[in-house]
C-alpha cells in the first residue's frame, strides 16, 4: 500500500439515467487495507462535478429502521455518493425528474463494507435505506449544503411507490412516516 499507488473506481451506470454504482477496490496487504473513498477526477466520468458542499456521517441503532425517502427541491437539489462504514443497508433511490422516462422508477442496491459499493445518486432523486443489520453507519457526500426551505421527502410507505423493503419496517422518524402520499398531481422536481 505505497502512498502512491493509484486507487480506482468500478462505476457501473444504473438502469435510472445518472444513477451510478461505485465500486470501490481497495488495497490490502499484511498491515490491512486502504481504501479511497472519494476522487473527484476519477468520479467526474460517472457524472460528479461539483465541490463537496457537506458531509454527513449516521448511525441507524435498529435493525429494520427507515431514513428517507428525503431530496432538496432546485436549486439546491443535490447529488449524493452514499457508503456504508459498518453493517449493512438497503440503499434506494427514486427517479424525481419531471419528464423523466424513468420518472417516479426506484432502483436499490445493497451497501455494506465488505461488498465496497457506494450509491452515486443524481439531483432530482429521493434518497433512503433501510438498516439490514444493527448499527448501519452510512457516510454521505453532498455536492450541495443543507437548505431547511429545501427540502422535501416521499412516505417510504407510499403504496405508488411500493418499495419491497428487504425487512419489516421498524423505526421511522415522524416527519418521514408524515410524508403525503403521492398523487397524480405530483409533477415532480424540475432541475
Amino acid at each position: 500500500m505505497s502512498g502512491h499507488t493509484s486507487q480506482r473506481f468500478a462505476c457501473t451506470a444504473l438502469p435510472l439515467h445518472g444513477l451510478v454504482r461505485v465500486q470501490r477496490q481497495p488495497l490490502q496487504d499484511a498491515r490491512g487495507l486502504f481504501e479511497r473513498m472519494f476522487c473527484a477526477d476519477e468520479l467526474a466520468a460517472a457524472g460528479w462535478t461539483q465541490p463537496i458542499a457537506q458531509i454527513n456521517h449516521s448511525i441507524t441503532r435498529q435493525r429494520g429502521s427507515v431514513r428517507g425517502l428525503h431530496y432538496q427541491r432546485p436549486p439546491h437539489a443535490e447529488m449524493k455518493l452514499v457508503s456504508c462504514l459498518r453493517g449493512e443497508a438497503w440503499d434506494v433511490a427514486v427517479d424525481l425528474r419531471a419528464g423523466s422516462p424513468t420518472f417516479l422508477q426506484w432502483h436499490a442496491e445493497r451497501l455494506s463494507p465488505g461488498n465496497g459499493c457506494a450509491l452515486l445518486i443524481p439531483p432530482g432523486f429521493a434518497h433512503g435505506f433501510q438498516a439490514l443489520s444493527e448499527d448501519a453507519e452510512l457516510l454521505y457526500l453532498h455536492s450541495a449544503a443543507y437548505a431547511p426551505g429545501a427540502e422535501a421527502g416521499l412516505n417510504p410507505l407510499d403504496p405508488l411507490l411500493a418499495l419491497p423493503w428487504p425487512l419489516p419496517v421498524g423505526e421511522m422518524s415522524e416527519r418521514d412516516r408524515s410524508h403525503a402520499l403521492l398523487t397524480e398531481s405530483f409533477e415532480g422536481v424540475r432541475l
